[in-house]
């Protein structure tokens, strides 16, 4: 196993805020403000890349033109962490579902309800605290490349035949989320080892090969393009799907025994000041998502969650389990052994 650049995972900005609130220190990968006609500013805090969500809020000020939006972007484990802390921020937008219910069920989130949040599938929303906007699997991208002459693998157990059987091809050619510090990452790997059997052997095999570990899904997907990796594991569908409409360099791998789809959700946090504006831009964001074809953004619709791939065991559902590997010795248990499997020296 070996780190790629770090200083590629690190923050374009360090951003202060004491806006009615306890000084939080946040690392910032993006940041941009939208200004309004008006003196309102929603600030929302999200892991959302803004070139994916940029289109979106041009359109929300279109229809509400006198709302500025203040759009940060940040991992997950920043995110949770500021809005932990006391960070004053108006929606907190994340892919990290299970951090989200964390906050929601520790009170930092308010509570919100209207028509549109009323006309969500009951398992995209708790409490009237968190709701889903998004239904997102988790995918494999590979290089053509560096896959030419290889058998395309339809399930997990013929990928494992194929790194097996294939040792020279993959060598320190394989990515994936360093588990340690995404909370996205994390979330994908506790889902699946939870429902799948292959899940371990897998990681085992994988660190064999001198897995290389990643902050991010967009990272990983340039690596793969570059040629750098012949694989990287458990990407965001969405992001792969984007890119690939426009290099093809990438291909997704079909895998049909299952789909790991989480939902990306949204909540007002309990430090929020635009209270009013929040809700605006929180049922246009939930609209969206329940649009099948948007014109804003590549995203998929929540129905994606209804395939039958994901219907496998899925989507990952809001609720009480998912606080089950946020327990701190499970999660120590849980990196121990995924350490175990994937750092091998």
């Amino acid at each position: 196993m070996r780190f790629p650049d770090l200083a590629r995972c690190l923050s374009a900005a360090l951003w202060l805020t004491n806006l009615a609130g306890p000084l939080v220190a946040l690392e910032l990968e993006d940041q941009r403000l939208y200004p309004g006609t008006g003196d309102t500013v929603v600030k929302v805090i999200s892991t959302g890349d803004l070139d994916v969500f940029e289109p979106f809020i041009l359109q929300f000020q279109a229809e509400n033109p006198t709302i500025g939006i203040d759009y940060s972007v940040t991992s997950s484990a920043e995110l949770h962490t500021a809005i932990t802390q006391g960070g004053v921020f108006d929606v907190a937008m994340s892919s990290a579902m299970d951090l989200q219910f964390q906050l929601a069920n520790d009170g930092a989130a308010q509570a919100y309800s209207s028509p549109v949040t009323e006309s969500l599938p009951t398992w995209a929303r708790w409490r009237n605290q968190v709701f889903a906007f998004t239904a997102e699997p988790a995918v494999a991208v590979i290089s053509q490349d560096l896959f030419a002459g290889l058998e395309r693998p339809k399930t997990r157990q013929e990928l494992i035949a194929l790194l097996r059987q294939n040792p020279d091809a993959f060598e320190n050619k394989i990515g994936t989320y360093d588990v340690q510090t995404s909370g996205l990452g994390y979330l994908f790997a506790t889902q699946e080892a939870r429902n799948s059997d292959t899940f371990w052997r897998l990681s085992e095999l994988m660190g064999r090969r001198g897995t290389e570990l990643y902050c991010c899904s967009g990272q990983m997907i340039d690596e793969v393009a570059s040629g750098r990796l012949a694989l990287a594991y458990n990407v965001l569908g969405s992001y792969a799907a984007e890119r690939i409409a426009r290099d093809d360099r990438l291909e997704i791998l079909d895998l049909q025994d299952y789909a790991t789809v989480m939902l990306r959700t949204a909540l007002i946090p309990a430090t929020a000041t635009e209270t009013e504006a929040a809700g605006l831009f929180l049922d246009r964001l939930l609209q969206e998502g329940m649009r099948e074809n948007s014109t804003v953004w590549a995203l998929p619709p929540l129905s994606a969650a209804e395939t039958p791939e994901a219907r496998a065991y899925g989507p990952i559902r809001l609720g009480p389990a998912l606080l089950v590997y946020l327990d701190r010795l499970n999660r120590d248990a849980f990196l121990r052994a995924w350490r175990d499997a994937m750092v091998q020296q």
